[in-house]
């Protein structure tokens, strides 16, 4: 199974198939996509001929190339049912996807690279400026995430029941991203004891942005 995966180490949607490749056991190879340089190289020619969004992460499967974090985690659960990352009944997996989605739609495109280059080139905004709106949607989103891993966590180790699930997947990257922006998550102990958890997890553990062979 011949899979490629276009990355960056310190971002956080690439953070997530990282840890969704590990999970299933699958080797890959990396493909570093630096995001600054030279006006950030996932705008050159080449990778929008794969992608015409210009982001990453990307997955390519013996010429299948997949976009989106979550479209490539579902193609990883597809392609590598065991272990699951979408598990129980109906009403569980709908529930795990809600948790993955409120990061994967409500908090982390508030907070990407572009909406952040905006707010600098467009309002003025300074560092500060930019990391206040950051840590503002990052805690108005972990209000809500917090309640549901109280609700649906077994035992306060994972998001959703007793096993990593795609909600622990998207869950300790945004954790790194709210650290970097000096975040209070003082209000969210749930999901600071679930992020500590999955640190102890090789398959998180190897996943970090700065374990990645194009770390800065």
């Amino acid at each position: 199974m011949g899979l490629t995966l276009y990355t960056y180490w310190r971002s956080s949607a690439s953070f997530r198939v990282r840890i969704a490749l590990n999970l299933k056991g699958l080797a890959y190879e990396s493909v570093p996509k630096h995001l600054l340089r030279d006006g950030g190289e996932q705008r050159k020619s080449d990778y929008l001929a794969l992608n015409p969004q210009g982001l990453v992460p990307g997955l390519e499967h013996d010429g299948v190339f997949v976009g989106q974090s979550l479209a490539i985690c579902e193609y990883l659960e597809e392609i590598q049912p065991e272990p699951r990352l979408l598990p129980g009944a109906a009403a569980d997996r709908a529930r795990i996807r809600a948790m993955a989605l409120a990061v994967a739609c409500d908090i982390h495109p508030l907070n990407n690279l572009r909406v952040l280059f905006y707010l600098r080139r467009e309002f003025g905004q300074d560092e500060e400026g930019v990391n206040r709106w950051a840590r503002h949607w990052i805690a108005t989103g972990f209000e809500a995430l917090e309640q549901l891993v109280a609700r649906h966590s077994a035992d306060g180790r994972f998001c959703y029941g007793s096993q990593p699930t795609l909600a622990d997947v998207f869950l300790l990257p945004q954790v790194f991203n709210a650290r970097r922006v000096h975040t209070d998550l003082a209000p969210f102990p749930r999901i600071v004891g679930v992020a500590e958890h999955l640190l102890t997890l090789p398959a998180f553990a190897a996943a970090r942005p700065e374990m990645q062979p194009d770390a800065e």
